[in-house]
């Protein structure tokens, strides 16, 4: 997810195997499970940490807004693409060797970005990066799945979330100071002794583990998909440039669809071979969770890749204040969960899901309409609180909702298909904003386009002597982002009414 990651879902792709040995040592088990929460922390803390960094990049890159847009893009569509490939591999071909081949990738990337001459290197090192992360984290958990049994599973899962949780709180600050007193570059960098810590405890401590029954992956419609993101992801990003009637940006979204519904036709040929069973979706709650998915994690991705820049060059926060002013989501997140979920159990999930994304809505008009320029503490800090009380309420009852949809047996891939469309949800979004940011800027700045996309780059690049008037008309151009985004969220809460049964009625699977 665009700034905050959801471990307690990428649980989810962890498949019934069998346990290691009873004789596996304690010292073995907590080692693995260090090494498994080293790995999958450089995951944790890209999520959250890279935003921060993205108008330094920009400025220091010479690059355009929808070149920057590519720096998180890349990562996503890897990621979401392949997410459940990468969790199959593990199956097939071994948990510890796609850890450590995930791991490799995941830095070797991260090295290629932290030196990256230009923008165009760098997207391309960003995409490495989302196929490495692809594969590390959901070997990760396998690991962990095979490691410890049925009794200690619960706890080492609960570790490692925790950890990514905290990760995830300490990423925007620790990015923030880095490139206030280092540079951007440092940020990619601290993956490499990660990196190397995890991938030499793996090494040493990990036993090797399989699924002889693992189905073969699916790489046609990874394929499918990878190219149907790419393409519209592609068309949405270049309207500022191009102009929404362009025929080149036609295309790539007409491509970019006819892929899609490909993916779809080949997931409906496999059955259950597919890395994505369209069986699922006749499951009332899983389907309207996902749709629920969808639009509030394009809410909060859309939300926090612009929130930023808006700190930045609206309100003139450094780095490590924006950074820091984006810590109340992550630490009200990460402590209420047991409560949201206790809430949940008490009065069932449909009305967690239904007041959760409303409130989370609450959250974003009230960003729509803070001054960023004034104090912090009366503007910004109220709406990320009642954003954050959104979001907690909503994720543990959607994680739980969507592995309980579907029975017990096929709760993994359950989870790890809502994972996805989450990953993708804030593909679109950056994509998609991106285009409204634009035509709300060069609607108010009431100039041509191609002008209108200049003066755009200018602002959120930083330069010296942008007119008044660009600066003013970015700022309506955020509230309207922010306000789109709103809607979507309350869209979400609109379905977690109507989509999700009440507790109980649910059918057996």
């Amino acid at each position: 997810m665009v700034g905050f990651t959801r471990p307690p879902c990428d649980a989810g792709v962890i498949r019934a195997t069998p346990a290691f040995p009873a004789d596996l040592s304690e010292r073995r088990k907590r080692l693995t499970l260090v090494a498994t929460i080293l790995g999958s922390s450089m995951a944790f803390i890209d999520g959250s940490v890279v935003n921060i960094a993205l108008p330094a990049i920009q400025q220091a890159l010479h690059a355009d807004a929808a070149s920057t847009q590519w720096i998180v893009n890349a990562y996503l569509l890897l990621l979401g693409a392949l997410v459940l490939v990468g969790g199959s591999a593990a199956d097939l071909y071994g948990r510890r060797r796609i850890f450590l081949l995930g791991t490799a990738v995941f830095a070797t990337a991260s090295i290629a970005c932290g030196l990256a001459p230009n923008i165009t290197l760098l997207v391309v090192s960003r995409a490495v990066q989302g196929l490495g992360a692809a594969l590390l984290t959901p070997a990760s958990l396998a690991m962990l799945g095979a490691t410890f049994d049925q009794h200690e599973r619960s706890h080492a899962i609960g570790i490692w979330a925790g950890v990514g949780a905290l990760t995830s709180a300490a990423g925007p600050v620790l990015g923030g100071w880095l490139v206030d007193h280092v540079s951007w570059r440092a940020i990619f960098l601290l993956n490499v002794p990660l990196a190397i810590a995890a991938a030499g405890l793996a090494i040493f401590f990990a036993s090797e583990s399989r699924d002889d029954k693992a189905k073969r992956l699916d790489w046609i419609g990874a394929v499918a998909i990878a190219i149907g993101l790419a393409a519209i992801t592609w068309g949405l990003s270049a309207i500022p440039a191009s102009g929404f009637h362009d025929k080149t940006v036609l295309a790539a979204l007409g491509v970019g669809a006819a892929f899609l519904l490909s993916f779809v036709a080949i997931e409906a040929q496999f059955h259950e071979r597919a890395m994505m069973p369209l069986s699922l979706y006749r499951s009332r709650n899983f389907s309207g969770t996902n749709a629920l998915t969808l639009l509030l994690y394009f809410a909060l991705g859309g939300a926090l890749y612009y929130l930023p820049f808006g700190l930045i060059r609206l309100g003139g926060y450094s780095a490590t204040q924006a950074g820091a002013a984006l810590l109340p989501l992550a630490l009200i997140m990460g402590f209420g969960a047991s409560f949201a979920g206790t809430l949940s159990d008490r009065f069932g999930p449909r009305l967690s899901l239904t007041a959760g994304p409303l409130i989370a809505a609450c959250g974003l008009t009230l960003l729509a309409f803070a001054d960023f320029g004034k104090s912090y503490w009366a503007g910004v800090f109220p709406a990320i609180c009642v954003l954050a009380i959104g979001m907690t309420i909503t994720v543990p009852p959607l994680t739980s909702t969507v592995m309980a949809s579907v029975g017990e047996a096929r709760a993994g891939i359950a989870s790890g298909v809502n994972n996805a469309v989450a990953r993708v949800a804030g593909l679109f979004a950056v994509a998609a904003l991106g285009a409204v940011l634009f035509a709300s800027f060069s609607y108010y700045l009431a100039g041509p386009p191609a002008h209108g996309n200049e003066a755009l780059n200018a602002v959120l690049a930083g330069e010296a002597g942008v007119p008044a008037g660009a600066i003013a008309a970015f700022d309506r151009a955020l509230r309207t982002v922010m306000l789109v985004s709103a809607l979507c969220a309350a869209l979400a809460g609109v379905i977690g009414w109507l989509g999700i049964q009440p507790a109980g009625s649910e059918p057996a699977h």
